[in-house]
């Protein structure tokens, strides 16, 4: 009985594991690790589920890559890069510094939308201990 207990209790605990490392799969926090001292938690940012629930398919929407004259390049996606790559702090010419990038792209397309969050506390919760 003390055997049949045990596995059943490994095979309980094994499963918790799976389903957290599962759920947290498609969790994405945004990288703010650029601010000394940010007012707010980094954005929580579910990518696949977002993606999938706003029908966006390519990448470079989010992803954008300019050439040297500030055009966009078409088809060209800067998904293997940091925010921060191209982002600075600050305001750089018309490049527009890491906090108002984020903002811009993402509160501006749901204001666009018509769609998605766009306060501040719905992006930028605590975490749950």
């Amino acid at each position: 009985m003390k055997k049949f207990l045990f596995a059943l209790t490994l095979l309980y605990a094994t499963l918790c594991v799976f389903i957290s490392i599962h759920a947290q799969e498609d969790m994405l926090e945004i990288d703010n690790s650029v601010f000394e001292n940010p007012q707010r938690p980094a954005a929580i940012f579910k990518h696949d589920s977002h993606n999938e629930k706003s029908g966006t398919e390519e990448c470079s929407i989010c992803h954008h890559v300019y050439d040297k004259n500030g055009k966009i390049l078409e088809g060209e996606s800067s998904e293997d890069s940091k925010c921060a790559d191209c982002h600075g702090k600050k305001a750089s010419g018309t490049k527009p510094g890491l906090m108002d990038a984020f903002h811009l792209n993402c509160k501006g397309c749901h204001l666009e939308k018509k769609a998605g969050p766009v306060l501040c506390g719905e992006c930028h919760k605590n975490k749950v201990k």
